[in-house]
């Protein structure tokens, strides 16, 4: 390996190593529902997906059963967060059976137990999320070998790794955004890389890891759509076909051992699309959410909230997907990612705090571009959040994280 090699990764090394340690400190502080019975909060939920896919057969992980009550925790994600569930209750079983004992450990909180949760989430960081960001960075800039360089690809991969946001959410409140952020930005890796069917695939894979990377579906589709016009009749065929062809072999091989009994696979859309929930939920910082205060939408219809936000939605969705489709351009491609995570967190039915993550991730990767607008942009998305973190005890680790982050 040649020196000025061995001092790239000495460096890119050492900026991933402080992103971790950030994300561990941030990790001492309390989490979703600690101490709070009966129900305590989403770092019982992930647990309890653990226990849940980890003692029961596949056949009853999406459905109300004398041993599975949907009404705690009942798993609401799709199949691929439910095996990754699956593979961390397999690993608690090895360590200590008590962390996943249905129904008995019902809101554990020992230290040991803690240690291994926010062990699982720094994993998935470093597996998945975190290379995709290096990856995405040094893909930008071609590597000459001068040191000035390599000083400020790590300034650029130190920035995006340090963006508060997911670092709050999955680190603090806790959840696995990271799986599902980081394939996402790995399928924008394979986009700008030219490898459409991979980035068909990987984005397919985030998608039936957590449904809410729908809110990034109209851009992925209508840019590769753009790609296949761009190529001519025959070779665009070809190309779509392809595309079309992984993408339905990835859902089907995600699905499998639901897709056989119809029930099964009803049971999970139902579990996945809960209308019944309301147009939004808690404090999110969406349209639905400041019109409430003067119109009450709860008591509203609720087959006319989904048809009216699902409308808004497309509308303010559709205006970047026609023009990545008339001219597929990978900057715009990126734009077109904010505006379709920020439309969709701002206009459609069944909005949680957290999915501003999926507006988020793209302005984390225009940071470049972009610097004091993506910046801000970043900063506003956090404090969108700020009445759950100030929920969960995160207030001091989220202003600490933002004046970092933000300090020029």
């Amino acid at each position: 390996m040649h020196l000025s090699s061995f001092r790239f990764l000495h460096e890119i090394g050492s900026v991933c190593l402080f992103g971790i340690l950030i994300r561990w400190m941030v990790s001492i502080n309390p989490y979703s529902g600690k101490g709070k019975p009966p129900m305590f909060g989403d770092f019982e939920a992930q647990r309890h997906w653990m226990e849940v896919t980890y003692n029961l057969p596949v056949s009853e992980w999406y459905h109300n059963t004398s041993r599975n009550n949907l009404t705690y925790w009942g798993l609401d994600y799709p199949p691929l967060t439910a095996y990754h569930s699956w593979i961390c209750g397999f690993t608690a079983s090895l360590l200590n059976s008590s962390w996943i004992a249905l129904p008995e450990s019902q809101g554990i909180e020992t230290p040991e137990h803690k240690l291994f949760m926010r062990v699982t989430a720094i994993i998935a960081d470093i597996l998945i999320y975190i290379p995709a960001i290096c990856a995405l960075v040094y893909q930008r800039r071609t590597f000459y070998g001068g040191f000035p360089y390599i000083i400020k690809i790590c300034q650029e991969i130190a920035v995006a790794l340090l963006a508060p946001a997911q670092i709050l959410i999955d680190h603090g409140h806790f959840q696995y955004n990271c799986v599902s952020l980081g394939l996402i930005a790995w399928a924008v890796f394979a986009i700008n890389r030219r490898q459409d069917v991979l980035s068909a695939v990987l984005f397919s894979l985030a998608l039936n890891y957590k449904h809410m990377s729908l809110y990034l579906a109209l851009p992925f589709f209508f840019y590769l759509l753009g790609r296949c016009r761009e190529a001519g009749l025959k070779d665009g065929l070809k190309k779509f076909t392809a595309i079309g062809a992984a993408v339905v072999a990835t859902f089907a091989l995600c699905w499998l051992p639901f897709i056989w009994d119809r029930k099964d696979a009803s049971q999970v859309l139902l579990r996945l699309f809960p209308f019944s929930r309301g147009i939004f939920e808690d404090k999110v910082a969406n349209v639905w959410c400041a019109l409430n205060v003067v119109v009450k939408l709860q008591r509203w219809n609720v087959g006319l909230l989904a048809t009216v936000s699902g409308v808004l939605t497309l509308t303010g969705s559709l205006i970047s997907g026609f023009d990545l489709l008339r001219n597929p351009n990978d900057q715009k491609f990126k734009y077109a990612l904010v505006n379709g995570g920020l439309v969709f967190f701002l206009l459609s039915f069944q909005v949680h705090e957290k999915g501003i993550l999926l507006a988020a991730l793209p302005a984390t990767l225009l940071l470049t571009d972009e610097p004091k607008a993506c910046t801000w942009f970043l900063t506003a998305c956090t404090f969108s959040m700020f009445p759950l973190l100030l929920k969960d005890g995160l207030a001091i680790p989220t202003f600490a994280l933002v004046a970092f982050f933000s300090d020029p």
